[in-house]
């Protein structure tokens, strides 16, 4: 007699899931055996830092919550923003979960857990959250009235920015990287100083920095450029006269723009020793508008012996090769200054006759320039 095999392989497959099922319940119990949630302490994820404790971490951080009778969570809170549990990632021990980037409204520096039962657990936790960070600004040398844009991180609202004079500009628009800001009346040259409610930070730049002026054209002097002063009370400058160049360079073409030797200049002196020792701790800085984009050609700059003996004109300058376009706004342009020196020979050194100050066009492709300058100064590239 041929017996049926198919419903004994049934049955037997049923009776083996079954005991499969039957023999994870005590597991099952014991992750939920009805004590009161405790948590004992945070840490971080790594398996080779896990005895490195918490007592805060900062945002979006992955962190790994241990206690007991953990695993009915149901919902969890840092301050008052929510965090996503994965079931999977929950035993009665651990919970594994990541801290909000949201900035929370109100700071209670707990972190609440919500069960099923409808119990709350608090634990004291904080989420670090960054303070401002100033990167710089799009120009240095704003008019009062005139809208500052100030880059960085972490600008978080509400905030406040206060320039040099203890004034407090008014909020235009702020991202988590930019803030535009209106320039209050009796601004000074200073640092500005970005608060939120996570800190305070001040730029390790001045605004309207007018330490070490080279070429400042109020008033102007020196040996090229004076057809070239544009008067304060045009609509374009930042900071009283300024020189704009109008005109059509040819390649190569030797076209004296600013500056003169150190006896025609007034500024001759003011390029400190520790600059000319040091060069690595300080930038060459000034202010341009390209009403026409920069293109082509070159701008040659020379600091210091600009005259007979004449250095070697064709190697000795720094060249700020094109393209540069601004689009017809102002911008602070930032050059390591032992960059503008490096290849400085004749004559380099401390000057106790002072420092003649050269820019020019010279270098390959023509150029339909309309430039506008002012402010050129070195100074330390970050505070003290």
């Amino acid at each position: 007699m041929k017996v049926n095999m198919k419903p004994i392989y049934k049955l037997f497959f049923t009776l083996l899931i079954t005991c499969s099922v039957l023999s994870m319940l005590p597991a099952c119990e014991k992750d939920s055996d009805g004590g009161t949630p405790v948590i004992d302490y945070v840490r971080i994820t790594r398996p080779e830092s896990s005895d490195s404790l918490l007592v805060g971490a900062s945002q979006g951080q992955l962190i790994a919550i241990v206690g007991k009778n953990l695993g009915q969570a149901v919902a969890i809170w840092f301050n008052d923003r929510p965090s996503r549990l994965t079931p999977t990632y929950i035993t009665n021990t651990t919970i594994l979960v990541r801290v909000p980037s949201e900035i929370p409204l109100d700071i209670t520096n707990k972190v609440k857990i919500l069960f099923n039962n409808g119990y709350e657990l608090l634990y004291d936790f904080e989420v670090q959250i960054s303070k401002p960070r100033i990167d710089g600004m799009e120009v240095e040398y704003v008019k009062e009235g005139d809208i500052a844009v100030i880059r960085g991180n972490f600008f978080y609202e509400p905030l406040t920015v206060t320039f040099a004079g203890d004034v407090e500009g008014e909020i235009v628009e702020v991202t988590d990287n930019e803030i535009q800001v209106r320039v209050p009346p009796g601004a000074e040259p200073g640092q500005i100083t970005v608060r939120t409610n996570f800190g305070e930070e001040k730029s390790n730049f001045w605004f309207r920095d007018n330490r070490n002026m080279l070429i400042h054209n109020d008033p102007w002097s020196g040996w090229w450029g004076q057809s070239n002063v544009v008067d304060a009370s045009d609509p374009l400058a930042i900071n009283g006269n300024y020189t704009r160049i109008t005109a059509t360079i040819g390649s190569w073409g030797w076209t004296e723009w600013i500056g003169g030797h150190e006896d025609a200049l007034s500024t001759a002196h003011n390029l400190p020793d520790d600059a000319v020792l040091n060069p690595q701790k300080y930038v060459m800085k000034f202010e341009i508008n390209t009403l026409k984009p920069y293109n082509g050609n070159r701008i040659k700059f020379m600091i210091g012996q600009v005259n007979s003996p004449d250095p070697n004109w064709d190697n000795e300058p720094y060249f700020w090769e094109p393209p540069f376009d601004t689009k017809g706004k102002w911008q602070t342009v930032t050059i390591p200054f032992n960059e503008v020196v490096a290849k400085y020979v004749t004559n380099w050194g401390v000057r106790p006759q002072g420092y003649g100050v050269k820019v020019w066009f010279h270098g390959p492709g023509s150029l339909d320039a309309d430039i506008a300058f002012d402010n050129l100064r070195v100074v330390p590239a970050t505070l003290q």
